[in-house]
């Protein structure tokens, strides 16, 4: 008799030890896949080129801005037709 109280302190701690050892081991691994996808998401991150700038007011960049300043100025001084500037403007708009 002796024999069996001593089974079952050591069973209990045998499954006790054994679930310890299975969420240890889970968490383990849960940390090391959130790690590995810092590290992914990191790595994403970097490789993504930086956006194009923020256009202008009206939907419109900078270089549209000054493109079309100067098709006004040649328009005034008389270098672009009506027709011509007319043109250029529809490309720039579009």
């Amino acid at each position: 008799m002796p024999l069996l109280r001593r089974r079952r302190p050591l069973l209990r701690a045998a499954a006790v030890g054994g679930g310890a050892y299975a969420m240890g081991r889970r968490h383990a691994e849960r940390n090391q896949r959130e790690a590995g996808s810092a590290v992914e998401d990191q790595q994403y991150a970097q490789a993504q080129p930086p956006p194009p700038p923020a256009p202008a007011a009206g939907g419109m960049s900078d270089d549209a801005m000054g493109r079309l300043r100067e098709l006004g100025q040649l328009h005034e001084q008389g270098v672009l037709t009506d027709e011509e500037f007319a043109q250029q403007k529809a490309k720039l708009l579009a």
